[in-house]
């Protein structure tokens, strides 16, 4: 009972209860005590509130704000009046050329600085005299004044008759004169009182238009500064705040020439462009490094501002993004508005998008293998999708296709693609590989043939290319097909194209999530000649997917945004045009959606005689030449005997991967479907095929009347 409390508690519903009302003892068990709260406490709790509260500390920093407008108004004031009446503003110039070794611009401003000084010297001197002088003017001019008033006096009295009016004018000369006086007695006090304000005024003025101010407590308007256009003094200010020694002391030094540094600030795109020459001791990666900091003090997001290395020694390029441009689309590809666009694998370039300045990025295609990585849903397999609907448009390239992901992102080229795999299994990969191994024997075949042989393109597509690469699936002899060892069976076909497809038109295109030595090898992704990225993760990814040069030269797929810069990339190839002295550039690439895919595969199937797609490599032992043949020539009338060749060999590289034409020509002569020219170039009959397989089918004879 000691842990209870007793509360008193009295019913009185009216004043007069008070007295007469029987008191009621409750007890409450396990009742904490109730102690009152200091008073100190409260209002320390009440000080607190007021402190933070959001119109307290608004009109804290508008004091602060409107303190520091008057008092540093003052200063820039007295600084324009010091450097008008002195030589300081020439020093400084002086002080800016030499420190960007500038000595011809130097001597031009000494020289300024010395016409200055003698026509100071020389006003001075006149000054010696201007009292004399003044003194001398004013007796000969009051004389005169007076000798025309009494004239103009004469004039009056003889007019009038009256010789008083002789003094009329200068007496109201005079007159006029005490009115004045008496005027300037009336106001002066007045603005003896006003005076000062009126100069506080235009000192606040002066601090305000220039937010002489802390960031801080300036108006949140203003502290955001988006949309504020890049000026000079911005530029110079964001490099002396960068947070680098060396540069702001050579700044402070250069005082306000600190533009000096800058080269001219050009509209470039949907941003300005502008070179600035580094002092003496500053080196370009120190600027570089800060590009977050730089972008913030140029009141830019991060992935608004991008920092290139020129040729010029000493030298940074800024490319500076106005305030949200990057986030609006680009608009679409010419591939989807210009339905009469063809394409030319030799000559021509693919339309993927447009660089930071907006004009058109184009790519060229023509004997370079193709690596593209990202990290997930960034535009991937459309950015390569997109260069392989451009290519279908030229009706001489053949592609292999292998989509590891599977989920018909490249279904529009069935009916395109000589080969087409989908899936993402480990039987997906063995089908894969057998295909790129194919296409080795075909680059094989075509490196033994005669001196001066021309060859169609022939395009090696996989997509999700990691999938293969990390497949653990081994073969019967105990050779796995993923990895990136000498035994590993895909590594060493894409290796092989890499070496040697070039020269002979077979290339291989590969796109790759998060690149890692282990989902991409090394040797793999230095083999192509053109490399791209989107978002990624970290520097050293960005260094597997575009190599070291690219990202020493500026380079930063890293720095784009997951999901905001989706279809952004970042391209180092010589196939596309790059500035001078950079060594890759940025690409808002075109989206073409999954439709307007199928409308462009609709085009370019109508460019051709019909390609039938296979969708699995037939790995079986036995196998019917004859039989193969007319698979691969499908529903076209004719086809050329390399065509033949090259699709017999991507449906079965272990039979056909090592045929000539000769072998091609013993079959078809033996079933009487003997090859034939037209046109110049030799080629198969589907219709003399299929009547031999008819026949041979009728009676097991291979002859055809």
């Amino acid at each position: 009972m000691s842990e209870n409390v007793v509360h008193l508690h009295k019913h009185t519903d009216t004043p007069a209860a008070v007295d007469t009302a029987p008191t009621v003892l409750t007890v409450v068990p396990d009742a904490p005590p109730v102690r009152p709260v200091p008073l100190w406490v409260r209002s320390g709790r009440a000080v607190k509130t007021a402190v933070t509260h959001e119109r307290t500390r608004s009109a804290g920093r508008a004091v602060v704000r409107h303190g520091l407008y008057t008092f540093n108004g003052g200063r820039i004031a007295a600084r324009r009046a010091w450097d008008g009446r002195t030589g300081s503003r020439y020093e400084r110039m002086i002080r800016a050329a030499e420190a960007a070794g500038n000595l011809e611009a130097a001597e031009e401003w000494e020289e300024r600085l010395q016409r200055f000084r003698a026509a100071r010297h020389h006003r001075r001197m006149d000054l010696l005299h201007s009292p004399v002088d003044a003194a001398k003017g004013v007796a000969v001019g009051a004389g005169m004044s007076v000798g025309v008033l009494v004239a103009l006096g004469v004039v009056l009295a003889i007019s009038t008759g009256q010789a008083a009016d002789v003094v009329t004018p200068l007496s109201a000369t005079i007159d006029f004169i005490a009115l004045l006086i008496r005027i300037v007695q009336i106001v002066w006090g007045p603005a003896v009182t006003i005076g000062p304000f009126l100069a506080l005024l235009a000192l606040w003025s002066v601090g305000r238009k220039q937010h002489a101010a802390p960031q801080w407590a300036l108006p949140a308007k203003v502290r955001s500064g988006e949309g504020e256009p890049i000026t000079p003094s911005i530029v110079v200010k964001a490099l002396r705040d960068l947070g680098v020694p060396a540069l702001a002391r050579a700044i402070k030094e250069m005082g306000d020439a600190g533009a000096s540094m800058l080269g001219p600030i050009t509209i470039a795109g949907c941003g300005v462009e502008v070179d600035v020459t580094l002092p003496s001791g500053v080196s370009t990666n120190e600027v570089q490094s800060k590009r977050r900091k730089l972008a913030e003090n140029l009141t830019r997001h991060e992935h608004e501002v991008f920092i290139t290395i020129p040729q010029a020694a000493r030298t940074v390029r800024l490319w500076i993004a106005d305030s949200g441009a990057l986030d609006e689309p680009i608009g679409p590809s010419p591939l989807v508005t210009d339905e009469t666009l063809t394409a030319d694998y030799k000559k021509g370039k693919a339309p993927w998008g447009q660089d930071l300045r907006g004009d058109a990025a184009a790519l060229s295609l023509y004997q370079r293998h193709l690596l593209i990585t990202g990290l997930s849903n960034q535009g991937k397999t459309v950015a390569l999708r997109s260069l392989a609907l451009w290519l279908s448009l030229d009706k001489s390239v053949q592609f292999l296709m292998g989509d590891l992901k599977g989920v018909g992102d490249w279904a529009m080229f069935d009916g395109l693609a000589t080969t087409l795999i989908q899936g993402p299994t480990d039987e997906h990969v063995i089908q894969v590989t057998e295909m790129v191994e194919g296409a080795v024997g075909e680059m094989n075949r075509r490196i033994q043939a005669p001196p001066g042989t021309t060859f169609p393109p022939l395009i090696v597509l996989v997509d999700e290319a990691q999938v293969a690469f990390m497949c653990p699936a081994k073969d019967e002899d105990k050779r796995p097909y993923g990895g990136s060892k000498a035994n590993s069976r895909y590594f060493m076909a894409v290796r092989k194209i890499h070496n040697q497809g070039r020269a002979v038109n077979v290339l291989m295109w590969q796109g790759t999530q998060d690149p890692t030595n282990e989902n991409l090898p090394k040797l793999v992704r230095e083999g192509a000649h053109t490399r791209a990225s989107l978002a990624l993760g970290t520097e050293s990814q960005a260094r597997m997917a575009l190599g070291d040069k690219a990202v020493d030269g500026g380079a930063a797929p890293n720095l784009l945004r997951p999901g905001l810069d989706r279809g952004t990339l970042v391209v180092a190839s010589d196939g596309i045009t790059i500035p001078a002295g950079q060594s890759s550039i940025t690409v808002r690439t075109h989206y073409i959606d999954d439709d307007a895919a199928k409308a462009i595969t609709d085009r370019a199937k109508a460019l051709r005689d019909g390609v039938t797609t296979l969708h699995a490599i037939d790995r079986s032992a036995e196998h019917d030449p004859l039989a193969d043949i007319a698979a691969v020539i499908g529903d076209a009338p004719r086809v050329r005997t390399k065509d033949v060749l090259a699709r017999l060999a991507t449906r079965n590289a272990g039979a056909y991967g090592e045929w000539s034409f000769i072998d091609l020509k013993r079959v078809l002569d033996d079933a009487g479907a003997e090859p034939y020219k037209s046109d110049g170039v030799m080629v198969v009959s589907r219709d003399r095929v299929t009547r031999a397989l008819a026949n041979r089918d009728t009676d097991g004879s291979a002859s055809v009347e």
